[in-house]
C-alpha cells in the first residue's frame, strides 16, 4: 500500500530520512508478528485473532548501557509498563513492545524471558520491561489469550533483522496493529521521521487505535466532515494511541520527556481530541546518551532550552505523518462477529483530497 507521502500528501517542512521510520535512527530496529485466525468461537476454539506484537528495538546492550528515557500521558485510559520506572530514572533499558490490552501479561513475560537469555545478569538486578497496549477487541476475540511467547519471540528477532535496512518497514495491519481502528477507518501500525536542520534525526512509532470519521484531518483537509457518518456506525471503538519518538541527539531523560508530550500536538494536527476511554500514552527516548547501570554519562554537550525546538518540531511533524501512515498502510480487514474496518484507500477519500 502506499505511503500517504507517495500519494503526494506532505506533511511539514522538514525533510524526511531515508526510510522515513524508526529505522532512520542508527541501531533502531522495528519487528512484527501478526496472528490472524479463524476458529470456532470459545469453548470450542480460540475464536477470530486480528492480533500479533511489534518489538521496537533500541540498542541491544540496552541493559547494560541504559537510553535516556521519559513520558508523557495525554489521556490515562491506558497501560504501559516501565513506564513509572522509565519517568522516576530517566532511563529505560528493554525494547519497546506493543500489543493488544488482553494480551499485556504474556508479553511481559516473554520480554522478561528475552532479558534474561540475552543478560543473565538480569535475575542479580531484575528487569522491568517497556509494554504498551491498545484494545483490539472491535475485531479481535479477546475471550481467549491469542498471542504467545514464541510471537513475542517472533517480533523480537524480526526487530534484530532490520536494523540497517533500507526499506521502510510494514504499516497499517501487522503485528500489534493487526485488529487496530483509527478515526472508523483501519488503523495500527504508523512510523515516520524528520531530520533537524542540525543533522539529528528524530522518528515517531505510533500504534494507532483511536478517533471517530467525523474529526479526521489529512494535511489540514477536514476529511471527516466532508466523508460524513461511516457505515460502521457510532457504535465503532474510541481506542487509544501508543507513540514513541526516538532521536539520536544528545539528549536526558527530561528532554526526552518533552519530546513525547509533543507527540499529542501531532495527532491532535490529525484530529485527535483524546475521548475519554482513549489511552494516548507517549515515550520519548534518546539514543545520542547512554548511561551506565549507576545512571552515569559523559556527555557534556546536552541538548536542552531552546536547542530542543528544532526536535519538537520534528516530533510534531513525524507524528502527524506517522497517523496518516498508520492508514494509508492498511486493508480493508473483517474481523470477529463480521466487524469491519475499511481502509482509508477509497474512491471516496482520493477524491474530497484530490489525489483520485
Amino acid at each position: 500500500m502506499p505511503r500517504v507521502r507517495d500519494l503526494g500528501v506532505v506533511i511539514g517542512t522538514l525533510p524526511t530520512g531515508p526510510t522515513n521510520s524508526v529505522l532512520d535512527v542508527a541501531g533502531v530496529g522495528l519487528g512484527h508478528a501478526t496472528v490472524h485466525r479463524d476458529e470456532p468461537a470459545p469453548p470450542e476454539g480460540r475464536g477470530t485473532a486480528r492480533t500479533g506484537v511489534t518489538t521496537l528495538v533500541l540498542a541491544e546492550d540496552a541493559y547494560r548501557r541504559p537510553l535516556p528515557a521519559g513520558g508523557a500521558v495525554l489521556n490515562g485510559a491506558g497501560e504501559c509498563t516501565g513506564f513509572l520506572a522509565a519517568g522516576e530514572w530517566g532511563a529505560t533499558e528493554t525494547p519497546v513492545y506493543l500489543t493488544s490490552t488482553m494480551q499485556l501479561g504474556r508479553v511481559y513475560d516473554a520480554a522478561c524471558e528475552i532479558a534474561l537469555e540475552q543478560h543473565p545478569e538480569v535475575a542479580d538486578d531484575v528487569v522491568i520491561p517497556v509494554v504498551a497496549e491498545c484494545d483490539d477487541s472491535f475485531l479481535n476475540d479477546c475471550r481467549r489469550m491469542q498471542v504467545t511467547a514464541d510471537d513475542v519471540r517472533a517480533s523480537y528477532a524480526a526487530a534484530l533483522a532490520s536494523r540497517g535496512t533500507s526499506d521502510p518497514p510494514e504499516e497499517g495491519g501487522v503485528g500489534a496493529g493487526t485488529g487496530m481502528s483509527c478515526f472508523d477507518f483501519k488503523g495500527g501500525i504508523g512510523t515516520a521521521s524528520r531530520v533537524t536542520p542540525d543533522g539529528h534525526t528524530v522518528a515517531v512509532l505510533l500504534l494507532t487505535n483511536f478517533g471517530v470519521r467525523a474529526e479526521a484531518v489529512v494535511a489540514g483537509t477536514p476529511l471527516g466532515r466532508l466523508l460524513g457518518t461511516p457505515s460502521s456506525g457510532p457504535n465503532a471503538p474510541q481506542g487509544s494511541c501508543i507513540g514513541v519518538v526516538v532521536t539520536d541527539a544528545p539528549v536526558d531523560g527530561a528532554a526526552c520527556s518533552r519530546l513525547a508530550r509533543r507527540i499529542g500536538l501531532g495527532l491532535a494536527r490529525a484530529g485527535s481530541v483524546a475521548h475519554h476511554g482513549s489511552g494516548e500514552i507517549f515515550l520519548g527516548i534518546g539514543t545520542g546518551m547512554r548511561l551506565d547501570r549507576d545512571g552515569r554519562h559523559d556527555r557534556t554537550d546536552l541538548a536542552s532550552g531552546r536547542a530542543l525546538d528544532p526536535l519538537f518540531a520534528a516530533t510534531v511533524e513525524a507524528a502527524e505523518e506517522a497517523v496518516l501512515n498508520s492508514m494509508f498502510g492498511a486493508v480493508d480487514t473483517v474481523g470477529r462477529d463480521g466487524h469491519r474496518s475499511e481502509s482509508i484507500h477509497s474512491p471516496a477519500v482520493l477524491d474530497v483530497l484530490g489525489l483520485s
